[in-house]
């Protein structure tokens, strides 16, 4: 299973689409056996998403993230976390776990105010 985390550094991205780089945990029998840092490409509508199911993703772990994009990792099949904070391996982890439960904080990018753990 690969597990993919929206990090600034190593700890998660309050905002998927403005993160540093993605974090890939690559999981087998409910332990990380590896990880792999890889830089943002850019935020682009729609690209992230795609990129990171290319990449295998099947969860993204995010702090917030938009509705476009959960749309998209939706019909790609992939697992939306979200409401995540703190050490992103720590995260994936409790994931593996079955202790890392979404808020559903989907951040509205033309709202005037973000609500939650969606700060930009």
């Amino acid at each position: 299973m690969k597990i993919a985390a929206a990090a600034m550094g190593t700890n998660v991205a309050q905002h998927f689409g403005h993160c540093e780089n993605f974090i890939l945990f690559e999981a087998e029998g409910g332990k990380i056996v590896s990880q792999e840092s890889v830089p943002n490409p850019g935020h682009k509508p729609g690209f992230l998403p795609n990129f990171l199911a290319d990449k295998g993703a099947e969860v993204i772990i995010a702090g917030g993230m938009g509705g476009g994009a959960v749309d998209i990792f939706n019909e790609r099949g992939v697992e939306v976390v979200v409401g995540a904070s703190g050490d992103a391996r720590e995260c994936a982890e409790k994931y593996l776990r079955g202790e890392l439960i979404s808020t559903g904080a989907v951040c509205h990018e033309h709202a005037h105010e973000h609500e939650g753990s969606c700060n930009g």
